[in-house]
């Protein structure tokens, strides 16, 4: 292979340099995109505070070229012939791409709009692709560039359903105040202005072996590099200095080692829950807090707070790292292992990864707020059970009222509850809890009217199988939470009782709409195994009743058999006093009798009585 072939080029590019009329292949094992809630939240607050420093309303657009440039980071290429294969960033360019398709409709009726087309999309030889060439994106990749909305199907890969979700928030997170005069000189800013370094290798090799050095030799200078080095050039040089850097070392790799992105993460998390006083209010001009800078620049604001924080000496500041940090770095690495490690039905943390199933990222910030780095373990798994357990009751009351639990939705109302919980201890931690449900008003009772559509089934599949877990271990069965969550292999699907056929209930329903609309209600959703469905989904339901009894004990509760022999279910249908019933037939009025069953259930489910009771066990 000769020097041609094997040379490497690094350049910064403009996001318009990187994207207009490009078109990227993703690698078949690279193509999962990935990006949650509070990622992309980052991305449009960076961005956003980072123009908003910049901008005056008196600006000439022709002023935005003097603008200085902003720094977003690198990716990697791999050309292979005429074909660019992205290595690394993908998940930032498809980021940018579904930024751009959101601001490309927000501006789509205006006399000044700036044309985005080419950074989205690319033509070539009369053809139109995407910049990023994966085939199965394309469908709802072209329904958000033409429509602003995708419904996915269920058989799409998750990344769609992914993208789906980063795309329908991006419009809680774009600011009010970018939306009007300012918004040409937005795009403009994000197309000509931000920057990536754009490093191009001809080889594969050569390519992974950049990424390799980039990401595990520490060469990529991060906000978290950069926060190290101010903190140990402030820590007396020998040993002390030497410690601390082995300690920061080998707890950060430690979490990056459990999770993506988990270090840089744990700073923003840790810095937030221990110092954050305030967040940016919602209304226009409002400057960002601490919390938002903390967000994008957690390494800038511990420069310019450290007074605050208690840095004011060295011996302050190697306390910092080998007091601090490997406390609370130990502790958030515990909440990344109950969310996504072993899954234990009986321990206190259990509540962490019913959140996290959520995708509820921001109970990280609130899971470690009240801790003190004195308290012993009990108390921590106090303190972790305490708002795991709020933060469970109050997505449940959420969901059931068909209200949105997304980052960008949540984080003033959990900022909030964050600050009012630090350092407190269990007693007053529950008291404080309890009270903020207290004030909810939308609870079980505030909603008789829960049914099932296409936003919201990944949600009731969780509830689901929460209410159809806790029946079973409170029949004396061992849990079977993560088997009904898809976690053992066997696919899950929220499945209704009513085949839809209207005809059937033609005697109830005059017209198909209603039957449709009554048969997505929540007393008429099972949880049953994919196979079960494709054998009896269409049957009616007296062929389906005897094969409910065979499934978990919430379908089977629908057979006579289950009362008869059955001494766990019986005892708990007893002491719960829940109205279980079989049902022989199963018709509209039945449907809203199951349906307050599973909302007594709920109530049992979750109780934010459970707070005090947990407080008072730890007496």
């Amino acid at each position: 292979m000769s020097d041609v072939e094997r040379s490497i080029d690094g350049v910064a590019k403009t996001v318009a340099g990187v994207l207009a009329n490009q078109k990227y292949s993703i690698d078949y094992y690279q193509r999962e995109y990935k990006w949650e809630s509070k990622q992309m939240a980052e991305l449009v607050a960076d961005l956003t505070t980072k123009f908003l420093d910049i901008y005056e309303p008196d600006h000439a657009r022709k002023d935005v070229a003097k603008y200085p440039g902003y720094y977003l980071g690198s990716i990697i290429i791999s050309q292979k012939g005429s074909e660019p294969f992205v290595v690394d960033g993908q998940q930032r360019l498809t980021s940018l791409t579904l930024l751009l398709t959101f601001l490309r409709r927000l501006q789509q009726d205006r006399p000044d709009k700036v044309d985005v087309d080419p950074l989205i999309f690319s033509e070539k030889f009369g053809e139109k692709s995407f910049n990023l060439d994966v085939a199965d994106r394309n469908d709802c990749m072209s329904a958000l560039f033409e429509e602003g909305s995708y419904d996915p199907k269920p058989d799409d890969p998750e990344s769609v359903h992914t993208l789906v979700a980063r795309y329908e928030e991006l419009d809680g997170l774009f600011p009010d105040e970018l939306r009007e005069a300012a918004l040409p000189f937005f795009t403009d800013w994000l197309k000509d202005r931000v920057q990536l370094v754009q490093i191009t290798a001809y080889a594969d090799d050569d390519a992974y072996a950049i990424f390799e050095t980039m990401n595990d030799r520490g060469l990529k200078l991060t906000p978290a590099d950069m926060l190290k080095g101010y903190l140990l050039a402030n820590i007396d040089d020998g040993a002390p200095r030497t410690k601390a850097n082995e300690l920061w070392r080998k707890r950060l790799r430690e979490l990056e080692d459990m999770a993506d992105e988990a270090s840089s993460d744990f700073l923003k998390t840790w810095l937030r829950s221990q110092y954050a006083t305030k967040i940016r209010e919602r209304k226009k001009d409002a400057r960002p807090e601490d919390w938002d800078r903390i967000g994008t620049e957690f390494h800038r604001w511990l420069r310019g707070d450290h007074e605050r924080v208690g840095l004011t000496s060295r011996q302050a500041y190697y306390d910092f790292v080998m007091v601090d940090l490997g406390f609370y770095s130990r502790q958030y690495a515990r909440i990344i292992d109950a969310a996504q490690g072993a899954f234990d039905p009986a321990s206190p943390l259990r509540f962490i990864r019913y959140n996290a199933d959520h995708r509820f990222t921001l109970q990280d910030q609130l899971l470690l707020a009240p801790l003190r780095i004195t308290d012993d373990q009990a108390t921590i798994e106090h303190k972790f059970e305490l708002v795991g357990r709020f933060a469970d009751i109050l997505l449940a009351w959420r969901i059931w009222n068909f209200r949105a639990t997304d980052y960008s939705t949540m984080q003033y109302a959990m900022f909030n509850v964050m600050r009012d919980i630090r350092g407190l201890d269990v007693p007053e931690l529950a008291k404080s809890l309890h009270k903020q449900l207290s004030s909810v008003t939308e609870t079980f009772d505030s909603n008789d009217d829960l049914y099932v559509h296409q936003q919201n089934r990944g949600q009731l599949h969780k509830i689901l199988a929460r209410i159809t877990d806790y029946i079973t271990v409170a029949s004396g069965q061992a849990s079977n939470y993560i088997e009904l969550t898809n976690g053992t292999g066997v696919k899950y699907e929220v499945e209704h009782i009513w085949a839809d056929h209207s005809e059937r209930h033609s005697d109830e329903f005059s017209h198909e709409a209603d039957f449709a609309r009554h048969r997505n209600q929540i007393g008429d959703l099972l949880l049953l195994p994919k196979q079960f469905n494709a054998s009896y989904n269409d049957d009616p339901y007296d062929r389906k009743l005897p094969h409910y009894f065979s499934q978990n004990l919430l379908a089977a509760s629908l057979n006579s058999l289950s009362y008869e022999k059955n001494p766990g279910f019986l005892a708990f249908t007893k002491s719960s006093g829940l109205p279980f019933k079989p049902y022989d037939e199963f018709r509209a009025a039945n449907v809203i009798e199951r349906g307050d069953l599973y909302r007594a259930i709920a109530k049992q489910v979750w109780n934010p009585d459970d707070l005090l009771a947990v407080a008072e066990a730890s007496e």
